[in-house]
């Protein structure tokens, strides 16, 4: 009998040190998953830096931001100012045009390591889901209207109306929020083609953009009809997790401001400064 309970106690005694050693594995394992996971989150920027290329999502339709030009080669505004902050941390940039509204989810499924493509900041939603650099444009919103329409002068008046917008785009909101019914495009030219053939009202865009298509084309037959007084603010945006990517683009922006590099390239496409408030 003695034995038997001997055999028991022994047999228990090894139950329990097997349990231990189970928990023990599931929680190293876990430990070891979640490591790995911050480990991948922080290591796009020493990525780069290794293979010396920067991928880029942009649009390539929306001038004077980026576009191409006669010679069909990719350039504008935020183009070149990113060329400019990969030249400061000695990497090359491979840019990927995508259209806008499938811009977010390329970013998101990691085709692209950053967007480059006047991204507004002032998007609470956006803030959330992503991070940005500092601001390298301050513009505001503006309505473009028939040369002939007098009905219109301010947002408020956007109640009711027509928008050709591209509809994941902030300008977008702004019309929405206005109370304007959004009808979809692909950029500005094409909202503008549209308000042309009556098949719209109005559109909601960025000042420069607008301002740039009309000296471009030296179209008579639109107008700037509202303003909006707050400006917005655009940066290159990031998936969440890469600080150590965010910080280096933010001292090389830091040191084109200084040097005043940045304020050359927003006056080479605007003709003033368009980095600062």
């Amino acid at each position: 009998m003695k034995k038997l309970n001997l055999l028991w106690i022994i047999t228990g005694l090894l139950l329990i040190l097997a349990a231990c050693g189970t928990d023990e594995g599931e929680s190293d394992s876990n430990n070891s998953g979640n490591d790995s996971d911050e480990e991948t989150s922080s290591n796009l920027y020493d990525e780069i830096m290794d293979e010396g290329v920067i991928s880029v999502g942009t649009e390539g339709t929306y001038a004077p931001f980026t576009f191409h030009n006669e010679e069909d080669e990719l350039t504008g505004y935020d183009v070149e100012v990113m060329r400019e902050v990969a030249d400061r941390m000695g990497i090359e940039v491979e840019f990927h045009e995508t259209q806008w509204d499938s811009m977010f989810a390329g970013l998101n499924a990691e085709r692209f390591d950053v967007i480059a493509n006047q991204v507004g900041i002032n998007v609470d939603d956006r803030k959330e889901k992503y991070d940005f650099s500092e601001p390298y444009t301050y513009s505001g919103a503006v309505v473009v209207v028939p040369e002939d329409n007098e009905d219109i002068t301010s947002f408020e008046d956007l109640e009711g109306k027509q928008s050709a917008q591209s509809l994941t785009s902030n300008f977008g909101s702004i019309a929405e929020e206005n109370g304007a019914e959004l009808i979809g495009v692909e950029g500005l030219a094409q909202s503008i083609e549209l308000i042309k053939q009556g098949r719209v009202d109005v559109t909601v865009n960025d000042k420069l953009a607008v301002l740039e298509y009309m000296n471009e084309t030296n179209d008579p037959t639109i107008k700037i009809a509202a303003e909006e007084e707050d400006v917005s603010q655009s940066a290159f945006a990031f998936n969440k997790g890469n600080e150590k990517l965010v910080e280096a683009f933010n001292e090389a922006l830091a040191e084109m401001r200084e040097d005043g590099t940045l304020a050359e390239i927003s006056e080479e496409w605007f003709g003033e400064d368009v980095s600062t408030q």
